[in-house]
């Protein structure tokens, strides 16, 4: 019964995020910081129009939800309406600059604390059944749900808008050739969406607190609903809650069981089973349970980026940053040193994730699975193996590599967005081991005492040590990219036919490019770990995944530099903005939002096309 009322509020959020991407396909990630303002509001308004009367409930409940609605439509018209015919992922860079400042929006109304909304008025009592007390609004829970599938079913299949939204999930540019106003189209569906969104929210006021964790926590179980039910199925959705949200009900209902002696706790399985499940079924049917099956294509998220060999001069620029950054600590204080020290892990950090995204066509949603494994692995290898500091940083590109190796061989087998939400899962499934398994790993306290050598302990001399291993390992991989192995990973995003064709196993390059990606990635978190002296399992957490997207597309995705110049951009930007303000996350997001709106492109990559529009005009000058 709790699996039911909890799977109600889901199926809603779920729905509202299943259509908008249908229709525009945004991956919005911003739809759970919707649903955290539904929450917000509806605790607002309950008060306002008071808690005691069912009209001051259900009437805050309603009137939140469609404030959402409007707030939702505020941002498809000033931000998504600018960038739809940018590439889609740079879409999704502006839904998490959003992110950011809605967040920072609500901790300035309503501050910091948790709020506990009110019982649902006329229904703040209890009916046994079994022999069991069950909440009488968690009943109201679970007839919410089918109420709201049956309307929208009626409202796709019963009206001519519904019609066109169906139409344009299939093909929006035939809707358009038509002469549908796509425009108020699109508004109306992003209205729906962050209605329902909102209503999620709201109707879990009198079972979870208001409260500023909410977005993220709730747009991972959205995406792994939409995504297991099938994208773009209502229907697809509704089963796909119920079945998650009974999933966490059993596992919490067990709770620990012992077997033979052995005592298995079913309760910390509850933090991982929606992304256990999730694997198993992209694995098994791609393309969810009601979803339909797609003829072979490019992946949704795939770009075709110019990238051309290296040339003397680009050689020599770089050369010239090595020597101007080797000679930063003798004139550098040791606060400017751990700033570049952390650009310089996090620049290497994004180079592994544009690996895969450019020339291997591959998008990661769990890119700091590979970067925690790998500071996990230099950390035990130094705690509980008692190497030496030096031989302890090899075991990080070990794990990170090793780990690729394991969940790359499932994951090349998908594209698009399949291909990162599976990425996602398993990045979930590391860190809830890493997390709960506190004999070995420290649990959610982490592990500390991670201090290098004696002859590094030096931050200059550790800062050039960490300076070199990053840039050599850029340096490779860029070189990589021009090798014969990084055409053979070009030819396979482009063409996979053709590649297949002229005899290139592309799944084995891919599959050979996700390890080497994942390698380095955890090189960057083992050199991570022995820089803070500490590491926890947020290393891990899908927050530092969403940064590495965020610098690859600050810098840009069409250029080999861009990696570099995002991370760079991105670390100054946190470190420098956190330090000033308590709202450096609106600040941030905003920023990003300029950059994209300014540079869809990416910074590096406006740069590079201003340069040829340069030699262009000097060319026709001549």
């Amino acid at each position: 019964m709790n699996g039911l009322a909890g799977a109600s509020s889901l199926f809603l959020v779920a729905a509202g995020l299943s259509i908008i991407f249908g229709v525009s396909r945004i991956v919005n990630f911003a739809h759970g910081s919707l649903y955290m303002l539904g929450v917000y509001l509806a605790y607002t308004l309950v008060e306002l129009f008071g808690r005691s009367s069912i009209f001051g409930f259900w009437g805050g409940v309603l009137m939140a939800a469609l404030c959402v609605g409007l707030i939702g439509v505020v941002i498809e018209i000033v931000v998504l309406r600018r960038i739809y015919r940018a590439p889609e992922l740079f879409q999704l860079l502006a839904t998490f600059a959003l992110v950011l400042v809605i967040k920072d929006a609500a901790l300035y109304i309503w501050g910091a604390e948790d709020l506990v909304g009110p019982r649902a008025a006329g229904l703040r009592g209890a009916v046994e059944i079994l022999g069991k007390r069950f909440p009488q609004y968690d009943l109201v829970l679970i007839a919410i749900g089918p109420v709201v599938l049956g309307l929208l079913w009626l409202l796709m299949n019963r009206t001519r808008w519904g019609t066109l939204v169906r139409a344009a999930t299939q093909d929006r540019e035939m809707v358009g050739a038509l002469g549908v106003n796509q425009s108020g189209l699109f508004t109306g569906v992003f209205f729906l969406g962050a209605f329902l969104a909102g209503l999620g929210g709201a109707v879990q006021l009198p079972r979870e607190p208001a409260q500023l964790m909410l977005d993220i926590t709730v747009i991972s179980d959205a995406f792994v609903v939409v995504v297991v039910g099938g994208m773009g199925s209502i229907g697809g959705a509704f089963l796909a809650a119920l079945l998650i949200a009974q999933a966490k009900a059993f596992c919490i209902g067990i709770g620990d069981v012992s077997i033979f002696g052995t005592v298995f706790s079913f309760s910390k399985f509850t933090l991982v089973v929606e992304f256990v499940i999730m694997a198993v079924v992209l694995v098994v049917r791609p393309w969810g349970l009601l979803g339909k099956q797609q003829g072979v294509q490019r992946g949704a998220f795939m770009v075709e980026p110019p990238l051309y060999p290296l040339n003397q001069t680009f050689w020599i620029v770089v050369l010239a940053i090595v020597v101007l950054l080797g000679l930063i600590p003798f004139g550098g204080d040791n606060y400017l040193l751990v700033l570049l020290i952390d650009i310089a892990v996090f620049a290497l950090f994004a180079v592994t994730l544009h690996f895969l995204m450019g020339p291997s066509g591959m998008v990661s949603f769990g890119h700091a699975a590979y970067f925690g494994l790998g500071c996990y692995g230099a950390a035990l290898a130094l705690l509980k193996l008692k190497l030496p500091m030096e031989l302890a940083l090899f075991a990080a590109p070990l794990a990170g590599g090793l780990g690729a190796l394991v969940f790359g061989w499932f994951c090349v087998r998908l594209s698009g967005v399949y291909l990162a939400m599976l990425t996602l899962a398993f990045a979930q499934i590391a860190w809830s081991v890493i997390y709960q398994w506190d004999a070995f790993t420290g649990g959610s306290n982490g592990l500390i005492g991670l201090w290098p050598s004696e002859w590094l302990k030096s931050r200059a001399v550790f800062y050039a040590f960490a300076l070199v291993l990053c840039v050599g390992s850029i340096l490779f991989l860029w070189r990589v990219v021009h090798a014969p192995f990084g055409y053979a990973l070009r030819a396979g995003r482009d063409s996979a036919l053709r590649a297949d064709a002229i005899g290139i196993n592309v799944r084995r390059f891919q599959w050979f490019g996700f390890t080497l990606s994942g390698a380095f990635a955890g090189l960057a978190g083992g050199l991570f770990a022995f820089s803070k002296g500490s590491i926890s399992p947020e290393t891990l957490a899908v927050p530092r995944s969403v940064d590495g997207l965020v610098m690859v597309l600050l810098g840009g995705v069409q250029t080999l530099t861009g990696p570099v110049a995002g991370a760079a951009l991105f670390t100054w930007l946190q470190d420098s903005i956190a330090r000033n303000t308590e709202y450096w996350r609106a600040i941030l997001g905003l920023t990003i939002l300029v950059i994209v709106l300014a540079f869809p492109q990416g910074i590096a990559g406006f740069l590079k096309q201003m340069s040829a529009r340069t030699g262009l005009m000097r060319r026709e000058a001549v």
